[in-house]
């Protein structure tokens, strides 16, 4: 699905590429309505439950899309983020550098239910960010002579053995930013950040949920961490901000 010929419903109607119109959608149900579909390549963006597009995977398991492909950091938890995919065993595939605080996800990988292709964290990144710059592969010399290696291209430079990783271009990208305003400039609070730029940038089609949204020319541009040529459509959401893991200092 590209951006050049996709034709976005908005409530108050519908527009073509070349149009002006709002990017805004009413819900995460509409924003995500004739956008997701069966086999797709989806990048989330979040690290554990920080910076997660909460509500949009909620949509995304209500639209009942199968056999997906994730690109994200890890899968949330058990009953939460991306591990609710998993729970409706709509993931068929993770892209991913972690999987430690989610149970179902270890589960149905050793059980061989679940294809997992695991990625070096850095790696990760820089191969959302390469597949958002349009650099189909790079060469890196994380992994070489481990399994996350075998079968890759190899290359040597100034007597040093590289392997070569590929871009990631997705068909969708999920992510969730702090405050944007109505052209689709984002700001992502802190933490949060983490892999929302990456993934914003690397899908053919970007849906962003955003806590708070205000009039373009608003922000500050140096303040905008993902400029609104990559983000096409915007919705406004409350976010119930769970805490992965509480660690409290003891008072003795």
């Amino acid at each position: 699905m590209h951006r050049s010929s996709l034709a976005l419903h908005i409530s108050a109607g519908t527009y073509t590429d070349g149009m002006a119109a709002s990017k805004l959608f009413p819900s995460c149900t509409d924003a995500l309505r004739g956008v997701v579909s069966d086999g797709m390549l989806i990048a989330v963006g979040g690290f554990g439950l920080c910076g997660i597009p909460e509500q949009l995977i909620l949509a995304l398991r209500e639209s009942g899309a199968r056999n997906l492909t994730i690109a994200s950091n890890n899968a949330g938890i058990d009953d939460w983020g991306l591990g609710l995919l998993l729970q409706t065993k709509q993931i068929r595939k993770m892209i991913s550098s972690y999987v430690g605080e989610n149970a179902e996800f270890e589960r149905q990988f050793m059980a061989g239910e679940l294809e997992v292709e695991f990625t070096p964290q850095g790696t990760l990144a820089e191969r959302l960010r390469a597949g958002g710059a349009g650099i189909p592969a790079f060469f890196t010399k994380t992994g070489v002579g481990t399994l996350v290696a075998e079968g890759k291209p190899h290359e040597v430079f100034d007597g040093e053995s590289f392997v070569m990783e590929r871009g990631i271009r997705a068909d969708v990208s999920l992510v969730k930013a702090w405050r944007g305003d109505t052209a689709g400039n984002l700001v992502f609070r802190k933490t949060a950040r983490n892999f929302n730029p990456m993934v914003a940038a690397c899908g053919k089609l970007c849906v962003a949920e955003v806590e708070e949204i205000v009039p373009a020319g608003t922000l500050d541009p140096d303040h905008i961490h993902t400029p609104a040529i990559f983000v096409d459509r915007l919705v406004k959401t409350v976010s119930e901000k769970r805490i992965e893991q509480r660690t409290v200092r003891s008072t003795t």
